[in-house]
């Protein structure tokens, strides 16, 4: 299952360069969500057009196509980051010091050496598909309105690259925890029990209030 976790910050190199890779990561997931409200926009489009003057939105399955790229890759780095990617925290959530930071340490080498096999496949996948001399450098195409189909190939390797990122400061992170005996170590999501989720959730409302008192 996906629990709650928190990702502590200090002033080491670890943690600045999660911050510096988190605005990234924030950025890819912010396109993620224009995607598919991008995606609402044209349903409504092709289906008002079908409706109103018997006319969809041409291509409306190959702009589908391209747009699910975007929706299925682009968060996945800053969901990494935040620990809410599906885990067993029932598991994981019983272990202590520095068991606890091998366990997670060698999951994400495990997943790590996955994400650059993937790296690579994808890239290969996109190579494939681009090409300079060909018309809209495109090797392939949509079947109904011929868009080029490798900008939506070369999401994959540029997301994943992204995500083999993380899981490389994650192994630091977690490398680090394990070396020094940290009991709070950051860059790294740390489960959170109910009880600390509950207070988190609660001192962010808090926080809402406030501000909507000031405004107010």
């Amino acid at each position: 299952m996906a629990g709650s976790a928190a990702v502590l910050e200090d002033g080491s190199l670890v943690s600045r360069l999660d911050r510096g890779l988190l605005k990234a990561e924030k950025l890819l997931a912010l396109i993620s969500g224009l995607a598919v409200f991008s995606l609402m926009i044209l349903a409504v489009v092709s289906v008002g057009g079908r409706n109103a003057i018997n006319a969809p939105l041409p291509g409306y399955v190959d702009w589908i196509e391209q747009i699910m790229p975007l929706i299925a890759f682009m968060g996945i780095a800053y969901v990494q980051r935040e620990g809410g990617h599906i885990r067993m925290d029932i598991f994981i959530g019983a272990l202590r010091g520095r068991a606890l930071w091998l366990f997670e340490l060698v999951s994400v080498l495990l997943i790590l050496l996955l994400m650059l096999a993937l790296v690579w496949g994808s890239w290969s996948h996109f190579l494939r598909s681009f090409d300079f001399a060909a018309p809209l450098w495109s090797r392939d195409s949509s079947i109904d309105i011929g868009l080029p189909i490798w900008p939506a190939k070369l999401l994959a390797p540029v997301a994943f690259a992204v995500l083999a990122l993380r899981l490389l400061l994650q192994v630091w992170g977690y490398g680090r925890a394990l070396v020094l005996g940290l009991e709070t170590p950051p860059a790294v999501p740390l489960v959170q029990s109910a009880a600390e989720q509950a207070a988190a959730e609660a001192e962010q409302l808090a926080g809402h209030d406030i501000n909507g008192s000031g405004q107010g």
